[in-house]
């Protein structure tokens, strides 16, 4: 045998640069500051989370225009039909009846979309699910840390900036209750950094849907036992938030992505086009059952969520909107996602427990009174091109070398299911169409259109 063989010595994996690894950690800080906006504002107020907000998009044009500068951009891959939708809103300042809210609220509506589109550009699609992961996992545990800590050391109610109050407000105005430990499963809801149930549950359903893939991925790829016991305890960790934030429409949210996972695994599971078609007639008959039977079932249903026929006071909420969207029907009153409750258009005209509504508590219905038909039809295009980018993402095998396809991965799941995740939640809330939802919705629309390989 030569002393001297052909092959190279082996040498160690090439390691990440460190400006890589610092911007895949600043991209979590952009997430994380994006799903948690409103930790931001009842930390720092509004004038101090307007200035983290703008800080933060300074620091990622500072780092995107210069890599852009040297490699270029694909601009002919930019979410147009989200950008078509930002056009739109920025022209309603022409004849909004609340300009001042449509300028502010639209610089919002930009920045996040911004984010959006840098962060899909700049990191691959494993390192944006990594990325969305461990912003989640601040949120979460953040929020665990947090609820305990008002619980048992501070003993008493928070309120947003540390504002002192005299007497016992109403308990909306809280930023946490500190009642984490009043029950484990079932009981008072709580709030987490967030300071919204509903906020925090919906978070909870996409840190599942996130968490769960990453879980399939490390059990599929052999990963070390404690790594899937950790992953698997940050699942649980999700699931703890969602059942003690207690909030009907994240629950719904959630089962609405249940859902069409099944679908998506079974239409996985086929191999031609007949068997295709089958999968698509079942899923067909299934929906219209469901509908059926939700339609049929109603107050059932929302009793057994514990909710009334009113949908905590949404109706009465929805009346209102349409009333004043009906003055306008085709091009709306003028953009403001969300509402700016000091302008005097919005200040005082829909108070739910003595504070002024933000949203119309409704993706469709707010669209319509902002924008009119046109709008909802623009929103409508929006959503419905990602949902069809992102369910032939999931169910159709990625391509190798040649024509060679590779197995599925768990995480070709992700934008489909926190897509209809927020469909679900924008019948009771508004928040697809601005702040995190939509950084969320271009983020996944960008990186779908360069056919991402997960």
């Amino acid at each position: 045998m030569t002393r001297h063989p052909v092959a190279r010595p082996p040498v160690a994996p090439e390691r990440e640069a460190t400006s890589h690894l610092a911007l895949r950690a600043y991209a979590a800080f952009v997430l994380f500051s994006g799903l948690a906006y409103s930790w931001w504002y009842n930390l720092l107020g509004a004038v101090g989370a307007m200035v983290l907000i703008g800080a933060v998009v300074l620091g990622s044009l500072a780092i995107w225009v210069p890599r852009i500068a040297r490699r270029g951009f694909a601009w002919q891959r930019l979410p147009w039909a989200a950008l078509g939708y930002a056009a739109l809103a920025a022209v309603s300042a022409a004849w909004s009846d609340w300009p001042g809210a449509t300028a502010a609220t639209w610089v919002v509506l930009v920045a996040f979309a911004l984010q959006g589109v840098f962060i899909a550009d700049v990191l691959s699609w494993r390192e944006i699910v990594r990325a969305l992961e461990a912003a989640l996992r601040w949120i979460i545990g953040g929020s665990i840390v947090f609820e305990a800590w008002v619980a048992l050391v501070l003993d008493h109610p928070l309120m947003p900036n540390f504002f002192p109050v005299d007497g016992a407000p109403d308990p909306h105005w809280y930023w946490v209750r500190g009642n984490l430990f009043d029950s484990w499963l079932v009981g008072d809801r709580i709030q987490g950094i967030v300071g919204n149930a509903n906020l925090l549950g919906m978070l909870a359903v996409i840190a599942l849907i996130v968490f769960a893939a990453r879980l399939r991925l490390a059990v599929v790829e052999r990963l070390p036992a404690e790594r899937i016991i950790a992953r698997s305890l940050w699942l649980a960790a999700a699931l703890w938030m969602l059942l003690r934030a207690g909030s009907a429409t994240s629950f719904v949210a959630g089962a609405a992505a249940c859902a069409v996972l099944l679908a998506a695994l079974a239409m996985r599971r086929t191999t031609t086009p007949s068997g295709r078609t089958r999968v698509y007639v079942a899923c067909a008959v299934i929906a219209v059952a469901g509908i059926a039977i939700v339609a049929l079932g109603y107050g059932r249903i929302v009793a057994l969520l514990g909710r009334d026929g009113g949908l905590t006071g949404r109706g009465e909420i929805w009346d209102q909107v349409l009333d004043r969207a009906r003055d306008r029907p085709v091009l709306g009153h003028g953009f403001s996602s969300p509402w700016v409750p000091w302008d005097p258009a919005f200040d005082g005209w829909i108070v739910d427990h003595g504070i002024t509504v933000f949203e119309a508590h409704n993706m469709w219905i707010d669209v319509f009174l902002q924008l009119g038909i046109i709008g909802v039809v623009a929103v409508a295009i929006v959503f419905g091109s990602a949902v069809w980018r992102a369910w032939f993402h999931a169910v159709d095998r990625p391509r190798g070398s040649g024509l060679t396809t590779l197995p599925h991965s768990p995480l070709a799941l992700i934008p489909l299911l926190v897509l209809w995740a927020l469909l679900a939640q924008g019948l009771a809330e508004s928040n697809p169409i601005m702040l995190w939802g939509w950084m969320l919705v271009v983020l996944f629309t960008s990186k779908l259109r360069q056919r991402p390989a997960p």
